[in-house]
């Protein structure tokens, strides 16, 4: 691969903030943090593969083409595509399939009717992601605790309690931060790969024949002799590569350097060593594929494992819980879904953050999951079909990026596409016939965070619409209004606004019930860009509209969170206006949403909307602004 130049104009810049750790201190944070998903894989992957489901048996020729699999899957899927490729297309060095979305729909003509088209596939694929969210702490620490079926059969009804009390303390650490947690994490996990490692070597010089499994022959001679029913195995191989799309999502928390140097040097030797060493020992020992991975580790060393494993799944879970933040802020900022509280949690690295709301919704679904299912081996059926419809995305947005804005590499880029494109399809098409096996619950989730999404979306167009439409232009109220002017009284007025060239409900109810205008009066903009972060130059700009009247529109990227009051001082006395914080009063208007059958969104959608909107996170909070400086005016808006 190293013929495939790339252009990545923002090399050196991944990861925000990151100068301060050092290269080697975020190679094991990110070992901690990204990495836990994939590798814990190996926990259920051959024991799922020749599960009772898929009838094979494991003799010679089944397991090394198994493995065969696996490794080719690890190689092409994650190392290829995903390590190697899609991690260079990073929107200022944040990743996962929104800001991938946007960067696509930035490369497009602006007004372009397929740019609508983009944002379905990519909302739809950050939907499933949740649902990965879901199933993977579930089925990692399900797969964990069961080891203590191994070592003391006796112990197996204890095995869902303590997956759920271990799962609470898990999101309840949350709150500490992925940097605190990384710390913590980060050696436990590089503990846990170098593990892998041993046991996998261990059982490896017992059956060296099981080397051979690395040639791709064996894949190919797998589907050989089972045909064309053989795709299905792929439901079970899938498992060796879900987090892929979490060392992604998660860049913008470390950097691709370090999740590049990690997955290279530890990461993936240690996991293909561990999965060919579970294939020497069922090779010596068919009956051992009841439970490969524990059975091969010697008796003396099962029970320090088991607490090696369970702390690794926790971990693993933290992976797609993270990548959750990210893509939610992500969403939220691109206006999928209604603002929420954000907590930053680390001083130097502006990615890491908490979302209190999706970390205990997360919690809620992930422990309803377990007791529904109840085993690793049930929560298998349901694990994959996310995953791959995830990983299918991404092929596609990458490969529309690729075209438009990597002429040199496109000739090796588009080739490659074709190639992931086939294997996302196979093994969506693997996972897609255990719906009714359980793969119906991530799809259902999926489709009713979609939902969710779009009616969010939707209907804040709706409602932009309507606010305009009843609203008067500003150009032709100021000259009526300085006619006759009100009373004008000290102090600055910030009136805001979503519209730039409508006058703000505020403003209009201000004059209505007060019958004053201030001594200085802003009409306030907010806007979100489809880059990460807002360039300096570009952040402020103050438009005087004449009699002391202005416009003036501040910018954010998605990946920031909005301090008004902060941007409004940075701007000192620019365009002739001074913003002094004891002296501004910031008006903005409160919408009720009423739904109407006879317009807009099915009736039903209509009132979802109303719902999340006066659920949401009011804008005048999520911008930072003190309320002892603030004054809401109520309106109502029929869609």
């Amino acid at each position: 691969m190293s013929a495939v130049q790339i252009p990545h104009p923002n090399e050196g810049n991944s990861g925000h903030g990151h100068t301060k750790i050092g290269l080697p201190g975020l190679v094991v944070g990110a070992i901690g943090v990204v990495f836990g998903d994939i590798g814990t894989s190996p926990l259920y992957t051959l024991k799922e593969a020749f599960s009772p489901h898929y009838g094979l048996v494991a003799n010679h020729d089944t397991v090394l083409g198994i493995l065969s699999l696996v490794f080719w899957a690890l190689m092409i899927v994650v190392t290829i595509k995903y390590v190697t490729i899609i991690m260079r297309a990073d929107n200022d060095g944040e990743g996962g399939i929104m800001a991938l979305m946007a960067l696509v729909q930035r490369s497009l003509p602006k007004g372009a009717r397929s740019t609508y088209v983009i944002g379905i596939l990519g909302i739809f694929g950050a939907s499933l992601f949740f649902g990965d969210g879901v199933i993977t702490p579930a089925i990692s620490v399900l797969s964990a605790i069961e080891g203590l079926e191994v070592a003391a059969p006796q112990l197996h009804r204890f095995i869902v309690p303590i997956t759920v009390l271990v799962l609470v303390a898990l999101f309840a650490t949350q709150r500490f931060g992925t940097a605190k947690v990384g710390r913590v994490y980060g050696p436990v996990t590089v503990v846990w790969f170098l593990a892998l490692a041993a046991i996998g070597l261990l059982n490896i010089v017992h059956e060296p024949d099981v080397l051979h499994a690395l040639n791709p022959w064996w894949a190919m001679r797998f589907f050989v002799e089972h045909g064309w029913h053989g795709i299905f195995i792929l439901g079970a191989v899938v498992l060796a590569v879900t987090g892929g799309e979490a060392l992604y999502a998660d860049m913008g928390h470390f950097g691709a350097k370090p999740i590049r140097y990690g997955w290279y040097l530890l990461v993936l030797p240690a996991l293909m060593l561990n999965y060919l060493g579970q294939g020497a020992l069922v090779l010596e020992s068919p009956e051992a594929i009841r439970n490969p991975f524990y059975l091969g580790v010697p008796d003396w060393g099962r029970i320090p494992m088991i607490v090696l494993a369970t702390a690794a799944t926790v971990i693993a879970s933290q992976a797609v819980i993270t990548g959750a933040f990210s893509v939610a802020r992500q969403a939220m900022q691109l206006g999928y879904i209604p603002r929420m509280e954000i907590k930053h949690t680390s001083r130097e690295t502006i990615g890491q953050i908490y979302i209190p709301w999706i970390n205990w919704v997360l919690m809620l679904a992930v422990i309803a999951l377990v007791l529904a299912f109840r085993s690793s081996t049930a929560l298998a059926s349901a694990y994959g079909v996310s995953v791959s419809g995830t990983m299918l995305i991404d092929t596609l947005l990458l490969a529309l990026f690729a075209r438009a804005m990597w002429p040199k590499a496109r000739r090796w880029v588009l080739p490659l596409c074709a190639v992931f494109l086939v294997i996302d399809v196979a093994f969506l098409v693997a996972n897609g016939v255990k719906f009714f096996q359980g793969a119906w619950f991530p799809v259902i989730l999926g489709i009713v965070v979609f939902t969710l999404l779009r009616t969010w979306r939707r209907g804040r167009e709706l409602l932009h619409d309507e606010v305009r439409k009843e609203g008067i232009q500003i150009d032709s109220f100021l000259p009526g209004l300085l006619l006759a002017p009100p009373l004008r009284v000290p102090g600055t007025a910030i009136f805001m606004t979503a519209d730039k060239g409508v006058v703000p409900h505020a403003l209009m109810h201000n004059l209505k019930h007060n019958k004053v205008l201030h001594e200085r009066n802003v009409f306030l903009t907010v806007e979100t860009l489809t880059t990460p972060y807002a360039p300096k130059g570009k952040r402020l700009a103050i438009e005087p509209i004449g009699d002391d009247f202005y416009r003036v529109l501040i910018r954010f990227g998605f990946m920031e969170t909005p301090d008004v009051p902060q941007a409004l001082m940075g701007s000192c006395d620019r365009g002739g206006i001074y913003f002094d914080p004891m002296d501004t009063t910031y008006f903005a208007s409160r919408e009720t949403i009423v739904a109407s059958a006879h317009r807009g969104m099915p009736i039903w959608r209509d009132k979802l909307f109303a719902i999340m909107h006066r659920n949401a996170a009011p804008a005048t909070g999520f911008f930072r602004i003190p309320g002892n400086r603030l004054v809401e005016l109520g309106a109502q808006v029929e869609i």
